[in-house]
């Protein structure tokens, strides 16, 4: 955890939730109501933005028809190329909220964590990462073999960086839009974007904390995540942060 956020926090007017989303015709109508009836229930002004990033499925078609009992979805196609990073980048681009967090289409996260960031962010906070590997945490049924390099990964991206971080690798994280627009430009086509972001808010001297999470395993479909495709960019990318941490002189940091 970094040092004490800001004793006077400039107040959010809404909160922006970025979905990226390939061939997620089945999971998304579940995701996208859970999420905004929830922030409904809590009082969290927010809008959701999903990207389809080129699926093949009738992932726009489910949005357009979501859209019509959810005005606050705000569906986008991402043109292309493609790539998890990319279409993150997409939402980014897209945003209207002074504050955002990133979801997956799955329902892996949980909405009510992510009002917890929301309220987190409020109080000065202008990085709120979860773990889904502290107490207080609850993880169900993650694949033994996923979990494992998991540990590995980010035993690895805490002991690289000497921060006590230990889920650097998980999606579901809320940024100031001062802090996304500090971490720019992004390097990241995949999901190697998902420990760019932290590291960089972290490394640039952002105001972060961490907070216990939920998480589940997807219900429909295929996880998008193929391990063996991303090792060496999740390498790369930590390297880059790293030699940015070291090297730079400072000269990246927020002024």
């Amino acid at each position: 955890m970094s040092a004490a956020p800001d004793s006077a926090p400039s107040p959010l007017a809404l909160y922006s939730v970025i979905i990226p989303a390939r061939d997620e015709e089945a999971s998304l109508p579940a995701t996208v109501r859970d999420i905004h009836q929830t922030f409904l229930r809590e009082g969290v002004p927010h809008e959701i933005v999903v990207v389809d990033d080129g699926s093949r499925d009738s992932t726009w078609q489910v949005l357009q028809t979501l859209r019509q009992k959810i005005p606050v979805l705000v569906p986008v196609q991402n043109p292309g190329p493609h790539g998890f990073g990319r279409a993150v980048v997409h939402g980014l681009n897209h945003i209207k909220g002074d504050a955002c967090v990133i979801m997956m289409a799955d329902a892996s996260d949980s909405p009510d964590d992510a009002v917890k960031y929301w309220r987190l962010l409020n109080e000065g906070w202008e990085c709120v990462f979860g773990s889904r590997f502290i107490t207080g945490s609850r993880v169900v049924d993650y694949p033994r073999v996923k979990l494992f390099i998991n540990r590995l990964a980010n035993l690895f991206i805490k002991t690289l960086f000497h921060i006590p971080l230990n889920d650097t690798t998980n999606a579901f994280k809320a940024y100031r839009r001062g802090a996304i627009e500090g971490c720019r430009p992004f390097l990241s086509p995949h999901f190697n974007l998902t420990v760019e972001i932290p590291l960089k808010a972290i490394v640039r001297g952002y105001a972060w904390t961490v907070i216990p999470i939920t998480w589940q395993n997807r219900r429909h479909g295929e996880a998008k995540l193929k391990i063996k495709e991303m090792g060496s960019r999740y390498f790369f990318i930590c390297m880059y942060v790293w030699l940015e941490k070291y090297f730079s002189r400072g000269d990246y940091r927020r002024k």
